[in-house]
């Protein structure tokens, strides 16, 4: 059971190790801390430069979890997610770090058996694997109110020196201040973020 609600990890090994949900404890010093902390002057700065709300999500299992939102300033705006939990396929970020598993890897966090009491939980994996593979291609992800009515929110990946994909970086937004013909920008905005991020992390090592 703690290994199905990611309090722990069983390695080849057969050892049990702390899972993500304790990796997200502010005290630990493990990627995800250092993440937040490297990533948050950046998120910053984002949620600045597009006067829009700004996050870093995660992903443990097959939900997504936001360790770092920062508001913007606009009076109607998207409030801060820091610190909640949604499904993984119905965020923006989720669907990104989904999108770097294998199919085996997509089997194993939407097993039938973690749903046995939620069923309607478990999303279409046929169609989710379409989904994730134009995502793949496209290596971003535009959410219009799938997690949330009158919400729209545009992503891209945070990847470690290996491609590993780390984290998602998104904007999210009031779906009436959403104009499709700047989605290249917010996209390229992002990914310079991004990258700042990712090789701030590398310097580390």
């Amino acid at each position: 059971m703690l290994v199905y609600r990611d309090f722990a990890v069983r390695g080849e090994d057969r050892v049990y190790r702390a899972g993500p949900v304790l990796e997200l404890a502010a005290h630990s010093q493990s990627l995800v801390s250092r993440l937040r902390t490297v990533a948050l002057p950046h998120v910053r700065r984002l949620a600045g430069l597009l006067d829009e709300t700004t996050n870093l999500i995660v992903r443990a299992g097959d939900t997504a979890r936001f360790i770092v939102s920062v508001e913007c300033r606009q009076a109607l705006r998207v409030g801060s997610r820091e610190g909640m939990v949604f499904p993984a396929h119905r965020t923006t970020a989720g669907l990104l770090l989904l999108g770097d598993l294998s199919d085996e890897e997509l089997e194993e966090v939407y097993a039938p058996e973690r749903y046995r009491d939620r069923p309607a939980d478990r999303p279409d994996l046929t169609r989710l694997r379409t989904e994730l593979k134009r995502l793949r291609r496209s290596g971003f992800a535009v959410n219009k109110e799938r997690s949330e009515r009158g919400l729209v929110a545009v992503g891209v990946p945070v990847r470690g020196r290996d491609g590993t994909a780390l984290a998602g970086l998104s904007v999210s937004m009031p779906s009436v201040r959403y104009d499709p013909k700047r989605l290249r920008s917010l996209v390229a905005t992002l990914e310079a973020a991004a990258h700042a991020v990712e090789e701030e992390l590398a310097d580390q090592h």
